[in-house]
Order: structure tokens, then C-alpha cells, then sequence
């Protein structure tokens, strides 16, 4: 994928060369709109052959559907190891991989602030296609509209996706249980960071990069080694915390965790320590929390170190009798804390 895409390749020269910028003639539904769809979204999603009608009809095997939708709105729209189109696919095929199901097909939903770059666009839309075709999944329908200059940031997206769920296969926050391991699939905090330093222009000793990523793929690998694991939850806004707070509570049962045992890069443990900040509960959009029970751990966490998306994980609690529906840390000096979900977000408008 280039850093720009390359406006003389596409197929018709107008609009698009005739205007470098979105106008609102481009979400009216009329020649603008079709030429946007024609020679952009289309060519860059794969779907040449495709009938553009109102819905796409997609041949999927028998069995349990997982569906999920989600809307991003991050500011900036290019930040280190990412920008919005990348995690818009990358986020709803998390959630759906986060059911056990291996997502199959997506829609996009744009909403394009009039005086948008076509170029802008441009790569917004090849990155998304580059992510999809790394998850595995298709881009098959979309939508775009376009709203008056200032009242937009640039590009909103919206994505909703399906995939099949295999059979045997029943991963839910319900099932966890006393007794379960809880694992990360890796270092904590590194999405929300590495956003918040573009936006406010700080500078760390070593750069901090998104670790937005499709966990499809290790969430597989985890099933095929062993197929009965009790949860996964992406640890997205809220962070880890959020994630922990939320299972304990639809299960019933308490969670323990060792505040030394979280992967925290060095370079997030020294932001949160300036800012005052929790990595805890910083978004994370290419991180898992695992429930494992014990028996499976070692398969699992040998299958997850094999798998590029998995190889720091680490185990950092269990599920336990003792105060149902609440998280406790256990602090380095052997102390206890009773941990919640926050009252907001730390680091707003970062997925």
C-alpha cells in the first residue's frame, strides 16, 4: 500500500479529478455519489465483479452467525502503527473473533466531511482494504454520506461484519468461572498512547505504535489447541480493567490479578506515570483477555506464543470464589485494591 493512492490509475477522470476535495454533491446519491463508489470504493475493495444493489448476498456455511457493529471516530485519523480505516476493520473483526466465530464479511458506512482530501480518502480506504484481505474477510456493501464543512472531523466510519462460529464452540462472559486463568495476549496500553502522543505532541525516548491488529487468526490457533475456553473480550475502551470488571459481574464470580504480572511496556508505564494515567484502563485495539480453565492453560498458552499476535502472552490472574462481581489487585508491597470500571473514558476519541 502506498502513502498515496495513485489518482491517475483510476478508471474515469471525473469527478475525481475535477475535484481534489469532498463536496456534498458526492453523498446526494446522484452522478457524484456513483463515480465516488465506482472508482473508489469499489476497485479498492475487491468487488468489481460485484452487482451494486441495496444489499450483498453472501453464501455462508450452516450453523451459528456472530454479528457485531461499531463506529469509529479517532482523531487524528493517521496516528504510529495505524489510522481509522485499519482499526475500523480490525476492531469489528475483533469483536466478532471474540465469540470464537471466524468473521466472513463486512460493511462500511462513511460519513465525509465536505472540504475531505480526495487523497485523504484515498488512503483511508486503501488501508481498510489492505486490513481487510490480512483478516481474511470481505468488504462487500457499504454506504456514504457527506455533511456540511465543520460539522464532521474529516471521516467518521462505521463497519458491521458476520462470521460462523464453529461448532462445539461457546465462548461468553457468563462462563467463567472460579478457578479459570486469566491471560493477555500480550503488552497493555499501547493504542491509547500511542494516539494520545500525536494528538498532544509528546515525545517519548522509544516510539510508541498502535498495536491495532486482526485476532482472528490467534483466536483460532487458541480453539484448535483447545476448543472449551470460557471467554475472550477485546480490551478496547476501558482497557484491561474494564474487561475484568464486566466478566466478573455477568458470571458472578471475583477476579484476582497480580499488578506486577501485566505486561506494560516501559515506554506506556513512564506516559501513565507524567499523565496520571492507569494502562490498566487504556484502550488496547489488538489485545485479548483470556478465561481459560486450567486444565487447557498450557496448550493454550503455547498456541498463543506461536502465533505473531500472541507472543507476549502472559498470565496475570484467576477467577475466584471470594467477592463475587468485583476485581481486586494485588499490589507489589502484597497489598489489595478493589478495582472498577471507569466513569469515562481516559483518553477520549481514540477508536
Amino acid at each position: 500500500m502506498t502513502d498515496r493512492p495513485d489518482f491517475e490509475g483510476w478508471s474515469c477522470p471525473i469527478p475525481l479529478r475535477d475535484h481534489e476535495r469532498i463536496v456534498i454533491g458526492h453523498g446526494g446519491g446522484g452522478k457524484l455519489s456513483a463515480e465516488l463508489v465506482e472508482h473508489l470504493f469499489v476497485p479498492a475493495f475487491g468487488g468489481r465483479d460485484a452487482d451494486l444493489h441495496d444489499s450483498a448476498l453472501v453464501d455462508v456455511p450452516a450453523g451459528r452467525l456472530a454479528f457485531s457493529t461499531d463506529s469509529y471516530v479517532v482523531r487524528p485519523l493517521f496516528f504510529p502503527g495505524g489510522d481509522i480505516g485499519e482499526l475500523a476493520v480490525n476492531g469489528t473483526v475483533n469483536d466478532i473473533a471474540m465469540s470464537g466465530a471466524q468473521p466472513l464479511a463486512m460493511s462500511t458506512g462513511f460519513i465525509l466531511e465536505e472540504g475531505l482530501e480526495l487523497a485523504t480518502l484515498g488512503r483511508v480506504v486503501e488501508s481498510m482494504a489492505a486490513a481487510a484481505a490480512d483478516a481474511g474477510v470481505r468488504l462487500v456493501t457499504g454506504d456514504t454520506k457527506v455533511v456540511d464543512s465543520g460539522h464532521g472531523d474529516g471521516i467518521y466510519v462505521n463497519t458491521a461484519g458476520f462470521g460462523v462460529v464453529p461448532e462445539g464452540v461457546d465462548i461468553r462472559p457468563a462462563r467463567a468461572r472460579p478457578g479459570d486463568v486469566v491471560v493477555v495476549s500480550g503488552p497493555i496500553g499501547e493504542h491509547g498512547v500511542a494516539v494520545m502522543s500525536v494528538r498532544e505532541g509528546l515525545e517519548f525516548d522509544t516510539e510508541l505504535r498502535s498495536d491495532t491488529a486482526p485476532l482472528n487468526g490467534l483466536v483460532a490457533s487458541m480453539l484448535d489447541a483447545f476448543t472449551d475456553v470460557h471467554v475472550l473480550r477485546d480490551a478496547t475502551r476501558g482497557g484491561v480493567t474494564a474487561s475484568l470488571c464486566e466478566i466478573a459481574s455477568a458470571a458472578g464470580i471475583g477476579i484476582e490479578y497480580d499488578e506486577s504480572s501485566v505486561p506494560v511496556p516501559p515506554a506506556v508505564a513512564a506516559a501513565c506515570s507524567f499523565l496520571g494515567l492507569d494502562a490498566m484502563s487504556i484502550a488496547n485495539e489488538g489485545r485479548l483477555v483470556a478465561f481459560v480453565p486450567p486444565e487447557g492453560l498450557d496448550v493454550v498458552i503455547v498456541a498463543m506464543h506461536a502465533h505473531d499476535q500472541g507472543r507476549g502472552a502472559t498470565v496475570i490472574g484467576r477467577g475466584v470464589d471470594d467477592h463475587p462481581g468485583v476485581g481486586v489487585a494485588r499490589t507489589a508491597i502484597g497489598a489489595s485494591r478493589v478495582v472498577d470500571v471507569p466513569l469515562g473514558e481516559q483518553l477520549p476519541r481514540i477508536c
